[in-house]
């Protein structure tokens, strides 16, 4: 998701005038909105989402619409305007009574759409709405002192669950494959996690960096925001683009091998 914010981001006294992050527009009007969602952490977390249920024998592609939906309702919406709510971490002006009427209506309405799933999938579908909807209060308003806001909680919500959540809305059963796929899900979210907690550091909270590189050949070159910002945030990028494809290139293979020869 943001990916959502980390204990780090909340609280924090003086915050440089750089963006808080690299999809992040100028703060105002229509462009908070944007920053708020998080666009390509969103499509990132919302492909989990399309590869959990890519890999089911057969895709019904409605209910994989219904999934990806559920999901943004929950996670780009809810998820996102609780973490904001809480600390502005992305430095927004959007009211928080919008923030949590946001919330509402999107939590409402993943609930709403999982209990369709209950009726006409499975009534155990019902646990992973409890835990979908404890997971994104309990992830991003750091309830019980921050318990369920941590790497691993990351990795756990926004890596494995929307597989194991998707595959089954597809199947009504959970198997040894959608668990790898889940592991592997959270083992990009943690990768993400390792790249974006130094970003974030250094665009909200690092006023200043000075320093050199020493190399073998006796040239020095300069350290500063910009040098250490350019490699995890160009991973970054070039992660949320890559996941994205990797989702789409599964689906499209599922649906294929669906059609009549």
């Amino acid at each position: 998701m943001p990916e959502h914010g980390a204990n780090a981001d909340h609280g924090a006294g003086h915050v440089p005038s750089e963006r808080p992050a690299f999809y992040a527009l100028s703060p105002g009007g229509w462009r908070d909105w944007w920053t708020l969602l998080h666009p390509p952490y969103t499509l990132w977390h919302l492909s989990y989402v399309v590869i959990g249920a890519s890999i089911a024998p057969d895709v019904d592609v409605r209910w994989t619409g219904e999934t990806v939906v559920a999901f943004f309702l929950a996670m780009g919406l809810a998820a996102h305007a609780l973490d904001e709510l809480h600390g502005r971490p992305l430095g927004t002006h959007i009211p928080s009574w919008a923030l949590v009427g946001l919330a509402a209506v999107g939590l409402a309405g993943a609930v709403a759409l999982g209990v369709h799933g209950m009726v006409q999938v499975s009534p155990w579908i019902g646990i992973f709405i409890a835990v979908g909807a404890f997971l994104v209060v309990a992830y991003n308003l750091e309830v019980f002192g921050g318990a369920f806001h941590s790497d691993l909680w990351f990795a756990l919500a926004w890596g494995a669950f929307p597989v194991l959540t998707a595959y089954f809305a597809q199947t009504g059963v959970l198997t040894s494959g959608a668990v790898i796929a889940a592991a592997a899900c959270a083992v990009l979210s943690a990768a993400q996690r390792v790249l974006s907690t130094p970003v974030r550091r250094l665009r909200r909270h690092v006023v200043n960096v000075r320093g050199e590189a020493a190399l073998d050949d006796g040239t020095m070159e300069p350290l500063d925001r910009a040098v250490l910002l350019a490699a995890p945030e160009k991973s970054l990028r070039l992660l949320s683009i890559a996941v994205p494809l990797i989702a789409a290139a599964l689906l499209v293979s599922s649906l294929a091998r669906g059609q009549p020869v």
